[in-house]
């Protein structure tokens, strides 16, 4: 049991305003794990105060020069590094994140992307000259865009936090995080590690909490640009919100990609079947850019159902914390009584299930990793996100059906193309209409763009794209 009475703001442990406490519990077990303080309006209020202030100190963090920023930065990255096993353990137990998966995607990704960051703005100029047409030169300043409000979902938290943090923080922008009430445990192990490394006062607040703090921030008349990861619905009130205000705003939302696997792909291979492992049930399904949607050539389709039916038989289910598991549990009772009832609305469709559809029995938020087909493209199912251990092969003609039906949806993130030729692969890849996308794998590049397109979101983070987001 972890218990907290204080929250991190401005740079400062202080008592919270209110008397609202958030109480976490282990997805696996149900039990308790911690509990820390609700943050309240007016605890947001005294962290924008803090961070208003460092934006208007002119020998404060906005106006360091980048690379003394960039040295706290390392020294951030550093202090993550200590905490690493205790923040993986942290969130495997909140979240469910397979320790395994953890370990992939989550360790160390926080302080790869502050000394990336850190790398960035020791070499990138913050001043440009340009000829002009009209006028000799221009110059060309890059300025903090001010306080920014951060609000992050639950499914993978250290890596989301730290998309916008590092680079926020690079920029000379002070921030204030709200993460979800599900993973706030490792988000104190963050403050721990920023006041070890020296942040400055008012530049990172962390205030525990749940909607109404997050549209309290959003909303919030002192904060400069808000950057929301989190569903499509909600990301559109943000987006309404921060539209009124005519406030910039960056949002990274669902997806329902599409594992497009071509008639020439060799799917043999052990490491090939890891890949799709990882590039369509990561983290239990609770990844927003995973190929949801296989989508298999007909002349080849019973024997990729038959392929994922094997990883899917194969992929221990269990203790999160456990080595061996790659099945987790969803992150709470609702989310898995949401997966279960999308399973329902794929019987109902007519859809065939191969393996799994049930729940685990036992203590513990689990769904059986779930494989359907004989799935239309037009499917509940196959239209919108489920975020579990759900997959749906669905067949198709060629490679323009393929395009096509990958296409068909409301959504844009993220996918892949499975071949054995390279430049068939990237041709095909090509005409999908995504924000990124994989040949024989995936994984968001942290120097490259990444996000979505249609209701996928707006904006742009990773690489120096993300980075001039902030200036």
């Amino acid at each position: 049991m972890t218990d907290h009475q204080e929250l991190y703001v401005g740079g400062e442990w202080v008592r919270p305003a209110g008397q609202e406490r958030l109480t976490v519990r282990s997805a696996s077990t149900e039990a308790i794990i911690g509990s820390v303080p609700a943050a309240s309006a007016a605890d947001a209020d005294a962290a924008v105060r803090a961070a208003r202030a460092v934006c208007t100190d002119p020998g404060g963090w906005s106006a360091w020069p980048p690379a003394r920023r960039a040295d706290v930065l390392d020294r951030f990255a550093d202090e993550l590094d200590r905490r690493a096993e205790d923040i993986i353990t942290a969130i495997c137990r909140q979240n469910g994140m397979p320790l395994a998966i953890a370990r992939q995607i989550e360790a160390g990704s926080a302080a790869r992307l502050l000394r990336y960051y850190a790398r960035l703005i020791r070499e990138l100029p913050i001043e440009e000259t340009r000829p002009g047409l009209l006028v000799k030169e221009t110059l060309v300043r890059r300025r903090p865009i001010g306080v920014v409000a951060a609000i992050l979902p639950w499914n993978v938290p250290q890596t989301l936090m730290f998309a916008k943090v590092a680079p926020a923080l690079a920029a000379g922008c002070p921030i204030i995080v709200k993460p979800s009430p599900e993973t706030v445990l490792d988000a104190y192990l963050v403050a721990e590690a920023a006041e070890a490394a020296g942040i400055p006062r008012g530049v990172l607040s962390i205030l525990p909490g749940g909607r109404e703090l997050g549209a309290y921030l959003v909303s919030h008349p002192e904060v400069d640009r808000v950057a929301f990861t989190g569903s499509t619905e909600g990301g559109r009130a943000v987006a309404e919100a921060c539209a009124r205000l005519l406030r910039p705003v960056s949002l990274e939302l669902g997806g329902k990609s599409a594992a497009i696997v071509l008639d020439d792909a060799d799917l043999e291979p052990d490491e090939v079947r890891a890949d799709l492992f990882a590039a369509t049930l990561a983290n239990s399904g609770q990844v927003c850019f995973l190929g949801t949607r296989v989508l298999a050539p007909r002349s080849r389709y019973a024997e990729v159902v038959e392929l994922f039916e094997q990883i899917l038989k194969s992929a221990p289910v269990g203790d999160p914390l456990d080595e061996r598991t790659l099945i987790g549990p969803m992150v709470s009772a609702r989310q898995r009584d949401r997966v279960q009832g999308y399973i329902e609305a794929g019987r109902a469709d007519g859809a065939r299930v191969v393996v799994g559809g049930d729940r685990v029995s036992g203590p513990g938020w689990f769904v059986q990793p779930t494989l359907f087909a004989d799935v239309d493209n037009s499917a509940r199912i196959a239209q919108e996100e489920i975020f579990g251990p759900v997959l749906s092969v669905i067949p198709y003609d060629a490679d323009d059906d393929a395009v096509r039906i990958a296409n068909d949806s409301q959504y844009g993130l993220g996918g892949t193309v499975w071949s054995g030729d390279p430049e068939r692969a990237l041709a095909v890849a090509s005409r999908v209409q995504t924000g990124t996308i994989g040949i024989n794998g995936y994984a968001p590049e942290p120097t490259a763009p990444f996000g979505g397109v249609k209701a996928s979101g707006i904006g742009r983070e990773y690489g120096p794209e993300g980075l001039a987001s902030y200036q």
